[in-house]
Order: structure tokens, then C-alpha cells, then sequence
């Protein structure tokens, strides 16, 4: 078995001035040293980049200019990545602690797998310390994603060749390519897979799918989308199959 030692964090930003200070310094402040920091900017008006260049970071690439969306960010990020593993962590996003980098590496280097994921903390947007919900993933079998099961994407690590053997995220779906992408890794491919049951990312409440309704049935309906462009049989339920695990996070 190959030890791995890099790995990518790639962070796509807009407009993040209010957040993307508590996600650079969550990457800098990790205490496994091999880090690539990525940062994939759609040319933001305000002074996100100043705040990223002011501080202490372990930032290797910055790329601003106009996108076409956070997952044409994403590949462009991936395009560029030199780790053996990638992680993508959003703006608002940071890590539960300062180990959550070296425990994923390390459980790289015990299980030998394709991906790695874990669990990940709901946290209100004004005040980051304080959890409001848990996503709590559970370990993957054959056919969990038409039963509403899928990893929280921040908490999903890949390895690099994965990406290059079976594609980046699709620019078919606006707010579900990371739900695809995922069920094509795991579900289609059947990439080598572990979980670990610790959470291992802090979300902030109100992001794009989550804001409002209507995002919520579009993403729905573009999950269900998903499983057509993977040849996937899905039931037309599916979409109640995927809110029930999520309801079941409130009660734990």
C-alpha cells in the first residue's frame, strides 16, 4: 500500500467577505502539514481576496475571474489540484478542529480506499459555535442513495485519480452536481469507500439549496434527474425517501 501525504482543500468564493475568514483560518490552523489550499473566485466586488491575502493562510493558487457557478469553480479547482486526495470546503464552512485533516489522512493510510466521509454539524450563521443540527451519515450500502441516504459533500474526501477516471461535477444541474457526482462515484462506479462517525465539518444554516423552498423542490428535482443520467433506476417517491432522513436529523 502507497502512502499518500498531500492533500487539496479547494474553496470556491463570491462576494464571501462576511464568512471566508473563519474558512482560511480553519485550513491554516490544521495541523497536518501537507496542505494545498486552492481558492477559485468568481470575481467578487467586494474585498473577499484582500481579507484572504491579509491573513495567514496556506493558500498555493488563487484564480478570480467570472464563472458560469460554484461547480464550474469546483472543476476548475480540481483541474488544478496536485494532492493525492481532495476536499472541497465552502466559503462559509470550516473544520470541526484542528485534527479533522490528519484523521482524514491517516484513515487514508490505514484502509486504502477511494473516498473518505464523515459526519457534518448544522451551525446558526451569527453565531458559529453553536450547533443546530447534526448530520449524522451512516456507512454506504448498494442502493442507499434511492433510499434518501447520501454523505454531506464538505465531509466527503476523494482521491485525485477518482476525478480523473470518472469525471468532475456535470454543468447539466445547477443545484444537485454535487448529489450526482457522488452517486456516481459511489453508487454507479463503486469506488472503495470508508465513513467515519465523527463530524468532521461545521456548515452554516441558509446556504443555496437550503435558503428558500423553491431551491429545496428544484434541488429534489434534480436529484431525481441524477439518477436518470447515471442509468439508475429511482422510484417517483424518491423525492419523499430524501426528505425523511433529513427530518429525522431535527429529532436527533
Amino acid at each position: 500500500m502507497k502512502t499518500i501525504n498531500k492533500i487539496t482543500i479547494i474553496t470556491a468564493t463570491y462576494n464571501s467577505s462576511r464568512t471566508i475568514a473563519d474558512c482560511i483560518q480553519s485550513v491554516q490552523e490544521q495541523d497536518y502539514p501537507h496542505i494545498e489550499h486552492i481558492i477559485i473566485d468568481g470575481a467578487s466586488t467586494d474585498n473577499t481576496l484582500e481579507i484572504i491575502k491579509s491573513m495567514p493562510n496556506r493558500v498555493a493558487k488563487i484564480v478570480s475571474e467570472p464563472d458560469k457557478g460554484i461547480y464550474d469553480a469546483m472543476n476548475k479547482g480540481v483541474a488544478l489540484a496536485s494532492g493525492d486526495i481532495v476536499g472541497l470546503l465552502n466559503s462559509d464552512d470550516f473544520y470541526v478542529n484542528k485534527q479533522a485533516i490528519s484523521r482524514v489522512m491517516e484513515l487514508y493510510n490505514q484502509q486504502d480506499v477511494d473516498c473518505v466521509f464523515g459526519d457534518l454539524n448544522y451551525v446558526n450563521q451569527l453565531h458559529p459555535e453553536r450547533i443546530v443540527r447534526k448530520w449524522h451519515t451512516g456507512a454506504f450500502k448498494s442502493g442507499a442513495f434511492r433510499m434518501g441516504w447520501h454523505p454531506a459533500h464538505p465531509s466527503f474526501f476523494v482521491r485525485n485519480t477518482v476525478y480523473q477516471q470518472f469525471g468532475v461535477f456535470t454543468d447539466q444541474l445547477k443545484l444537485a452536481a454535487d448529489f450526482e457526482i457522488m452517486l456516481r462515484f459511489l453508487e454507479k462506479n463503486k469506488i472503495s469507500n470508508y465513513y467515519t462517525e465523527e463530524p468532521l465539518v461545521n456548515m452554516r444554516l441558509g446556504g443555496a439549496t437550503s435558503g428558500s423552498f423553491s431551491n429545496i423542490i428544484k434541488q429534489n428535482i434534480e436529484c431525481y434527474r441524477a439518477f436518470k443520467m447515471n442509468g439508475i433506476k429511482v422510484s417517483v417517491l424518491y423525492p419523499l425517501f430524501r426528505i425523511l432522513p433529513k427530518l429525522l436529523q431535527f429529532f436527533r
